[in-house]
């Protein structure tokens, strides 16, 4: 289905126009191979990039496309709703640029951002570690002063486009404490640095994540992004706005499932008659478009909140724990109107219901979500 979109200017439609058409002839026709045989695509990274999808959130000055939030979101759903994987793989470049965007001095931006923003470098964020997830104070890998720069020693984990991205927004530890954390901007490849083998996940299988391992990686000194002991404040300024980019990808997800078992009811028959037209599977898919539906508002109010220059943290959880349980549910449900056929691989939505669970996790365990949401409401 296509989705009837209220968006500010007519420029922003034709954006929509242009990623719908590319989304369809790039990457709905390729995702289904990449998928099942867990291959990287190839060049379509530049494809986006070319097109100006990668950047659309910042500064035309820079090389960005200059966009509200609230239509760069839209157009990282209309990703989603054919591959989930790439759509994520977006959100996270748009993320790993944001350091430098709002942190970088003038010469940092001037040197880094057209390259970051035209997708001529593609970026990954690399914050967790093994032992640091949800709790990102606890980060081992350190930074240590050095008369040339910073010498990087440790672990991070869970790294999108982990060996493959040309640079990552790298935190690490250069003092003690929540407030000894900082923030580099680190090349792709570099002596002393090496990758896991890619995690074999239950989804998203066309991107890799991956563990990446540092022995002593030299980083120049201006590839400090902000202050030293910045690190974390940058981190979490970051990830309010990755996680309305994963609210989006969780409804585009959700909104290609509905799409799916609406298709299969209309064509499937028992008992006589259409199985959409069987009241329980009706109300059924009814309750699946109602949830898509809320999931977007929600995205979209914080979204709106964030062009207006308005906190949108809280708003941001609400998006991103609302869209992704959204998913879950629907996903899931999807499978159950197929039936049998729903848990077999001849249809996608067994893998949109394996590719909705990690939503709910990444960029902030929905339990996360609730405890930010909590603590807003405490104040």
């Amino acid at each position: 289905m296509t989705v009837e979109r209220l968006l500010p200017t007519p420029e922003a439609y034709d954006l929509i126009e242009l990623t719908r058409e590319i989304a369809d002839k790039e990457l709905a026709r390729r995702v289904d191979e990449h998928e099942r045989a867990e291959t990287y695509p190839e060049g379509l990274f530049a494809t986006l990039g070319e097109a100006g999808l990668l950047g659309l959130p910042y500064p035309e000055e820079h090389g960005g496309g200059g966009q509200p939030y609230e239509v760069y979101l839209q157009v990282v759903e209309e990703l989603a709703m054919r591959w989930a994987a790439v759509a994520v793989a977006t959100s996270v470049h748009t993320l790993a640029c944001f350091p430098v965007a709002a942190y970088g001095t003038a010469e940092q931006r001037a040197r880094w951002l057209p390259d970051l923003l035209a997708g001529r470098l593609i970026g990954g964020y690399s914050l967790s570690e093994p032992q640091a997830g949800s709790d990102a104070g606890a980060l081992e890998c350190r930074a240590e002063r050095v008369a040339d720069g910073y010498r990087v020693t440790g672990n991070k984990a869970w790294i999108t486009h982990g060996g493959i991205a040309d640079f990552y927004a790298l935190f690490a530890r250069t003092g003690t404490g929540s407030r000894g954390v900082s923030c580099f901007l680190a090349p792709g490849r570099a002596e002393g640095l090496t990758f896991g083998r890619p995690e074999e996940k239950m989804g998203l299988h066309a991107v890799p994540t991956t563990a990446a391992h540092y022995d002593g990686v030299l980083l120049e000194t201006d590839r400090l992004i902000g202050e030293e002991g910045q690190g974390l404040q940058i981190a979490f300024s970051a990830l309010d706005s990755g996680r309305l980019g994963i609210a989006a990808c969780a409804t585009g997800l959700a909104q290609a499932a509905l799409d799916e078992a609406v298709a299969y009811a209309k064509e499937r028959q028992t008992f006589g008659k259409k199985i959409i037209d069987h009241q329980g599977l009706g109300f059924l898919l009814a309750d699946m478009a109602a949830g898509v539906d809320s999931a977007r508002a929600t995205y979209l109010d914080a979204a709106r909140r964030r062009d207006a220059g308005l906190p949108y943290s809280r708003q941001a959880s609400v998006a991103k724990l609302v869209a992704t349980d959204v998913a879950m549910k629907v996903t899931t449900d999807a499978v159950q109107v197929l039936g049998g056929y729903g848990y077999t691989r001849e249809f996608r939505v067994e893998r949109y219901m394996r590719e909705a669970k990690i939503m709910q996790i990444f960029e902030g365990t929905n339990q996360i979500q609730r405890l930010v949401i909590s603590r807003h409401l405490a104040k």
